[in-house]
């Protein structure tokens, strides 16, 4: 999706989602990838707004999504496959998107808790200085 577009995307996901439901199709996986580096530039912009849907419907209802896709300009490029199985779990871009996120959040806590050991030491140095 176009990048200015990004504020849009929740209501597109709406829109497309109640398209695929209203004809029995389900959602099997859902994921809001947010503003992204393309591989390549389209249209002179080198980020869009990445969504990937997994879903399961009849054909009229990919035809109808795919001419939504089609007549949309925000939508930059897309991609419609078939596949045997439904894929229900996390994404690899997502899982190492979380893991990212837990080594951060593991990292600070450490720094955190490094740097209020250090603390106490730094006081007792600058108290000792001051009395001098």
């Amino acid at each position: 999706v176009h990048p200015d577009q990004s504020e849009q995307v929740p209501g597109m996901i709406e829109r497309y989602t109640a398209a695929i439901t209203k004809d029995g199709g389900t959602m099997h996986r859902l994921e809001d990838w947010g503003r992204r580096q393309m591989a390549y530039p389209i249209n002179k912009l080198h980020k869009a707004h990445y969504v990937l849907m997994n879903v399961e419907a009849s054909q009229d209802a990919v035809d109808e999504l795919t001419t939504n896709f089609r007549y949309n300009d925000a939508v930059l490029r897309n991609l419609v496959m078939r596949t045997n199985a439904a894929e229900t779990g996390e994404s690899p871009i997502m899982k190492a998107e979380k893991e990212q996120r837990e080594r951060k959040a593991r990292y600070d806590a450490r720094s955190d808790s490094s740097a209020s050991k250090e603390q106490p030491a730094a006081k007792p140095a600058a108290a000792a200085e001051s009395s001098s």
